[in-house]
């Protein structure tokens, strides 16, 4: 059940005020602060909710004016602000609560720092509210009384004495987290505007702007001399680029400028000339890349600007954009990362670049023609790149590559065999298809070699043919044998994928497999490596597995 007054009933009724408001608080309060502790009372007593937005525009203020007298209010104890968003205000009882001063500040302390701010704004009446603002700024930033007046003399010069305290606040905090608290110090820092006063003015007039330097303009013209190292007349016509310009609009222009290293008159000329076209090429950019954006300026900013500043022109990177996109990796994170990498490898200008891909292309055709001859039927990937790079790095020419892959012609992982080929052929000493390195080796040429390699071959693949007729005939084994082999290739995919948490779970479950089918194969006197092809040296005691190992002596009567 809920009981409530009609919006008619409540426009007729009354709100009541204490009146030890009245009597105590007129007399030091101004019209806003009043407006807003009535109107909020009135909330109180007609049980009213209220966003800030909603009582903000009920009384004509803004939603930051509204704040402020909020907790000046609160400083004299008549209510206590619980929050703002949501508004939630607790109204407290008048009498007793205050004593015409802000309990957190004695009057006597700033009674000669309110005679001079009144003198110093002299065409109007400083409220409480507004010197309750200046004891709190320097109270928290510790700013002598002195250097204050100081700071609010400054200001009036250059607004006028019906400036707002606004205003006066900003600069004051501005002085206060920079720790110019001091009187000295604020004199230090006046003096040293005044000595760019004239550096500044002409700034303003190439912006066409008639106002007066101020001191935030003294801020930004330390940072763009200091930190971005720019010299006056290049801010000077920095500014006079930019249309319909601002103080804060040249300061997004010279951090643009920074970010290209165009710091002198001329470089400033040429990017502004040369601005259009750096648009326009982003744009092309993205066509080649087959992506669309609707707003250009991000990637300009993220990427195509950084990427000219490294040196490269349109030609090579509209040229590294069509590679891109050509081999799938068309975003502009992916170019990034081509073009990062491009970099580091000193390849810039387009002889360079269009070199790079060349010996790519080559690199890859001579990839499809090692897949093609071991019999994989598939597009190159980056496996095979790395793989091939690898095999290079251990010595081995293209050609000797391309007889491993003749070897491996009909495995069913190919790759893989290859690598053991070729791991053999590195701890042999045979490097080339003339004559072995190893002097151990009686083999006149590697074809003798591969000839007697073939021979074991054919014979271990008998033995262990033999031996997997008789573990098929184990109860479970098949089964568990039939997982273990597809487990091999799921291996490799993840490991071509460079998941190592697949590879991680994978190489887990094979082990507990292995674990299983040698418990069953104990029994029956075999062990896995018997269902493989292999040989057994009699001289070095060394067993090899085809494809992946060799004996050291590698007698021709050992098998």
């Amino acid at each position: 059940m809920t009981f409530s007054f009609s919006k008619e009933f409540s426009k007729n009724a009354y709100t009541g005020i204490e009146n030890a408001f009245i009597t105590e608080y007129l007399k030091i309060a101004d019209g806003n602060a009043v407006k807003v502790y009535l109107y909020g009372l009135y909330l109180c007593q007609n049980h009213g909710a209220n966003e800030l937005k909603d009582f903000a525009e009920n009384v004509n203020l803004t939603e930051s004016e509204v704040k402020d007298i909020f907790n000046y209010l609160e400083e004299f104890g008549l209510l206590s602000v619980l929050s703002f968003e949501p508004l939630n205000v607790e109204y407290l009882p008048v009498r007793g609560a205050f004593t015409s001063k802000p309990r957190k500040y004695k009057a006597e302390k700033y009674s000669e720092f309110t005679k001079g701010v009144q003198t110093l704004i002299c065409s109007r009446m400083i409220p409480t509210n507004e010197y309750v603002e200046y004891f709190s700024i320097m109270e928290t930033y510790n700013i002598k009384p002195e250097a204050m007046l100081l700071i609010i003399k400054y200001c009036v010069s250059l607004k006028g004495d019906d400036i707002g305290y606004k205003y006066i606040s900003k600069v004051a905090k501005d002085f206060g987290n920079r720790e110019i608290n001091t009187i000295e110090k604020v004199e230090q820092e006046l003096s040293a505007y005044n000595l760019r006063t004239g550096e500044i003015v002409n700034v303003l007039k190439a912006l066409s702007s008639k106002r007066k330097p101020e001191i935030e303009d003294l801020n930004l013209y330390k940072k763009w001399t200091r930190e971005l190292n720019f010299e006056p007349e290049s801010i000077v016509y920095a500014a006079s680029k930019i249309k319909k310009g601002s103080i804060n609009k040249l300061d997004e222009f010279l951090l643009e400028l920074f970010a290209m290293k165009s710091f002198s008159k001329e470089e400033i000329k040429d990017y502004v000339e040369r601005k259009e076209e750096i648009y326009q090429l982003a744009v092309k950019i993205n066509r080649a890349l087959s992506i669309y954006m609707e707003v250009i300026d991000t990637v300009v900013d993220t990427y195509t600007k950084k990427w000219l500043s490294y040196g490269y022109d349109g030609e090579t990177l509209l040229f590294i954009a069509g590679k891109c996109f050509k081999s799938g990796k068309n975003t502009l994170p992916q170019m990034d990362e081509l073009i990062e990498n491009l970099y580091s490898l000193g390849y810039i200008d387009f002889t360079s670049v269009n070199d790079y891909f060349e010996g790519l292309k080559k690199t890859y055709d001579f990839i499809k023609k090692m897949l093609l001859i071991s019999g994989a039927n598939r597009y190159p990937n980056d496996w095979d790149k790395r793989s091939v790079d690898t095999w290079k790095s251990w010595g081995f020419s293209e050609d000797m590559i391309l007889e491993a892959a003749t070897l491996a012609s009909g495995k069913s992982s190919p790759i893989p065999y290859m690598n053991g080929i070729l791991s053999n052929w590195k701890r042999d000493g045979v490097f080339t298809l003339d004559k072995p390195q190893n002097e151990k080796d009686s083999f006149e040429s590697i074809a003798d070699y591969n000839l007697e390699y073939d021979r074991r071959r054919k014979t271990a693949l008998s033995k262990a043919s033999k031996n997997l007729e008789k573990a098929m005939e184990i109860e479970g084994f098949s089964e568990i044998y039939s997982k273990l082999n597809g487990m091999e290739r799921e291996l490799a995919f993840a490991e071509m994928a460079n998941n190592q948490t697949l590879l991680n779970n994978l190489e887990s479950e094979k082990a507990l497999l292995t674990v299983k089918i040698e418990n069953l194969l104990k029994p029956h006197g075999l062990v896995l490596s018997d269902l493989s092809p292999k040989y057994l040296c009699e001289k070095c005691k060394d067993t090899g597995y085809i494809g992946t190992n060799r004996c050291d002596c590698f007698d021709k009567t050992c098998e």
